[in-house]
């Protein structure tokens, strides 16, 4: 729309950042701190409407592209942080190169349901390399789903229906978001700079992801797999606090609430990250695809484990959220 109406160099107006960003109640700021900055964000986006309208483009039209930025910037934060955070834990909790005996991340395939055998240090760089790449696809989503959308919508993209396995899907190529998901695979690689554990497979336009809008909701819904673990994380202490029994429950199953988090973090990063999810080893094992696959394995199987309470008692009601009214 700003390139329609020739109103592109608005982007680079200083205003723009306080016209779009996002407002937060984080429990650090006073009540009359959140109303300044509200009525800041107010005055920037008024004055940018003024100043760049034109006969191509009003007020209004400019209003709505500086709301439209600043979802893009919520989206970020409210997809984007959680895998960070969990690739925090990654690397706050875990050694790469000194495992400890308790905490290993090692898998072999035919155990407890992996398809993978890993070394603890390849285990490692397998989960940060899946954690990292999935956060670069996120910081991408808007542009994935525009291509996605002129991908599907292509009149001389053909398609077909077929039973995928997973019900009738319309299968088609994607001739736009396949290169740019193999440019963020290969951004990834050279941001970790580091060996390629596993395989470098994308599945796009074939039975595991038949067309680029499965691809989208695939990747969507990385934070609901994520946040009920990290709010685990979050609330554990102070339940814990709060309650002397289960504090001494806590310490003398898990020997501290340390313990109890790097616990579940260790079950979630060998086994969410194990390929296993599918009958097969091509739909899942190590490809792009089948790591996400395999997360999704792992949060079907939540209430078999054995610390599944203490998700329960953090406030967990599962991983679509609560529905209830």
């Amino acid at each position: 729309m700003l390139n329609n109406a020739e109103a592109l160099n608005m982007l680079d107006d200083d205003l723009i950042r306080v016209a779009t960003m996002e407002i937060i109640e984080d429990g650090k700021k006073t009540r009359s701190e959140i109303q300044e900055e509200i009525k800041m964000k107010e005055k920037a986006v008024e004055v940018l409407a003024e100043k760049y309208k034109n006969e191509k483009i009003d007020d209004e039209g400019i209003k709505l592209c500086l709301r439209s930025i600043g979802d893009n910037n919520s989206f970020l934060r409210s997809n984007c942080e959680p895998i960070e955070k969990l690739i925090e834990y990654l690397k706050e909790y875990f050694n790469p190169l000194n495992p400890e005996q308790e905490y290993s991340l090692q898998i072999e395939e035919g155990h407890d349901g992996a398809r993978l055998s890993h070394t603890h240090q390849d285990q490692y760089e397998f989960v940060l390399q899946s954690l990292t790449l999935w956060k670069n696809i996120t910081n991408d989503m808007f542009k994935l789903w525009c291509l996605a959308e002129d991908d599907i919508l292509d009149p001389d993209n053909k398609y077909y229906l077929s039973n995928t396995g997973q019900g009738v899907h319309r299968l088609q190529p994607a001739p736009r978001v396949y290169p740019a998901m193999e440019d963020l695979l290969s951004g990834t690689k050279q941001m970790l700079q580091n060996n390629w554990v596993g395989s470098s497979k994308i599945h796009l336009g074939d039975h595991n992801v038949p067309n680029t809008l499965m691809f989208i909701d695939k990747y969507t819904q990385v934070p609901r797999i994520i946040n009920p673990i990290l709010n685990c994380m979050k609330n554990l202490p102070k339940v814990v606090e709060k309650d002397r029994g289960f504090q001494e429950y806590v310490n003398r199953k898990y020997g501290s609430l340390q313990g109890a988090c790097k616990y579940i973090l260790c079950d979630f990063f060998k086994y969410a990250f194990d390929g296993s999810g599918a009958n097969n080893f091509y739909d899942a094992g190590s490809c792009i695809d089948g790591r996400l696959t395999s997360a999704w394995n792992w949060c079907s199987k939540l209430e078999e484990k054995d610390y599944y309470h203490l998700f329960k008692l953090t406030g967990f009601l599962g991983f679509d959220g609560d529905f209830q009214k």
